[in-house]
């Protein structure tokens, strides 16, 4: 797992924590489309080792 995994995890579960547990403020919300947002993207990411060689 790498560090921008870790972060968007980090952030999804302090969203987590925060909406349902303490009934917190709208924008708490934006942790979650920001987390999620990481997560996809460094998954995408990491399956894209291989560059193209240039001709």
């Amino acid at each position: 797992m790498d560090l921008g995994l870790g972060i968007g995890v980090a952030l999804i579960v302090i969203w987590a924590i925060v909406a349902l547990g303490f009934n917190g403020p709208g924008w708490i919300h934006l942790l979650l489309t920001v987390g999620v947002f990481i997560v996809i993207w460094r998954i995408v990411v990491r399956g894209d080792r291989r560059h193209p060689v240039p001709k």
